[in-house]
């Protein structure tokens, strides 16, 4: 039994329920006040370095999120097609957990393997990942900021490998892309704030995936969103220390310089 059963099905609250909680988890780092003392880049670097404007960046995250609803909604539409029962028996919960598990994994690694080869192809970096690059000091409400291709090859596709290999139902699938999201989000937020859960329970989190965004670990630290596994057993994990800057906030530091 779930909250929605009585109003919406789990298909139209797979499809919509992550595009909703993205905007009311980025618009709340957006409307929490500069908190200086927990800013991974300054606000005038953020002002200096990043090179698009908001407005721009919303308008892109939302042509992005109407690919992916329109994704969603056919995926959906197959898949019931295809069940060999009206009704859809769901499973026990730790067998949800290990389906959500399993598509964590599986999105991390399509994700890994997509997202290095675009920094490895000069073509395709050049005319599509490097937006999303533009914004050198991530935040929040960019978390999806991306050229409409690699929008549906990276995440879009990620999302639907992760459903389908996973063997999940779509009430299962509310909750993994609800999670993917807010943690996407998390990530690109610029804030390490105090008990923070995905900066105590991921390795791969607002910290790891800065130095990334950063011009000396571009072509590090690919591994998003949850895990930096492939990034450690394939040598592309760059590590660093946090540390406060004098003026206020904190700053992501490599531990050692890396050569290409």
């Amino acid at each position: 039994m779930v909250f929605w059963e009585d109003y919406l099905s789990d298909e139209v609250m797979g499809t919509f329920a992550p595009i909703v909680l993205y905007w009311i988890y980025a618009g709340i780092y957006q409307l929490l006040p500069p908190l200086d003392q927990y800013r991974l880049h300054t606000r005038k670097e953020t002002d200096e370095k990043n090179c698009v404007a908001l407005s721009t960046v919303i308008k892109g995250v939302l042509l992005q999120q109407l690919a992916q609803a329109t994704v969603a909604h056919v995926l959906f539409l197959i898949t019931s097609m295809l069940s060999s029962s009206e009704v859809v028996v769901q499973p026990s919960l730790p067998i949800q957990l290990l389906q959500i598990f399993v598509a964590m994994l599986v999105m991390d690694t399509w994700q890994y393997f997509v997202h290095r080869y675009m920094h490895q192809n000069k073509f395709l970096y050049r005319h599509v990942h490097s937006q999303h690059h533009k914004l050198v000091v991530p935040y929040a409400i960019g978390a999806l900021y991306n050229h409409p291709l690699e929008g549906l090859l990276l995440d879009t596709f990620g999302g639907v490998f992760s459903f389908l290999i996973s063997g999940m139902t779509a009430r299962t699938a509310v909750i993994f892309f609800c999670l993917a999201v807010v943690k996407t989000v998390d990530d690109h937020c610029g804030l390490w704030l105090p008990g923070n859960i995905f900066h105590l329970l991921f390795q791969n989190n607002t910290a790891y995936h800065d130095i990334h965004h950063q011009l000396q670990g571009t072509k590090f630290n690919y591994s998003q969103p949850f895990f930096p596994i492939w990034d450690k057993l394939l040598g592309t994990h760059m590590p660093y220390n946090l540390v406060k800057r004098p003026e206020g906030g904190f700053e992501a530091r490599p531990i050692k310089d890396y050569k290409d």
